[in-house]
């Protein structure tokens, strides 16, 4: 089973949140996943909250991310380190 982390739409038409979850490759974008990693909403920019700890281990055991889940992850890393 290939593992991704990737973007899980939620709310309401036209006001879009998502969650990043840790899901099987194959399985639909709304499908049931692994694991709830965080979460990302595009209109308040930092409402964003991701596990970090948790997404490193799916990393480490071969998950692959996205390309938005990769760009806000590296987001995440680097408003942490400003703080």
């Amino acid at each position: 089973m290939a593992v991704r982390l990737r973007l899980q739409r939620k709310g309401k038409p036209k006001k879009p949140c998502y969650r990043v979850v840790a899901i099987d490759q194959k399985a639909k974008r709304d499908g049931k996943p692994i694991e709830i990693l965080g979460q990302y909403d595009p209109i308040i920019k930092k409402n964003n909250k991701i596990n970090m700890a948790r997404v490193d281990y799916w990393l480490n055991t071969g998950a692959k991310a996205s390309k938005i889940v990769s760009v806000l992850i590296k987001k995440v890393t680097h408003f942490n380190c400003e703080q």
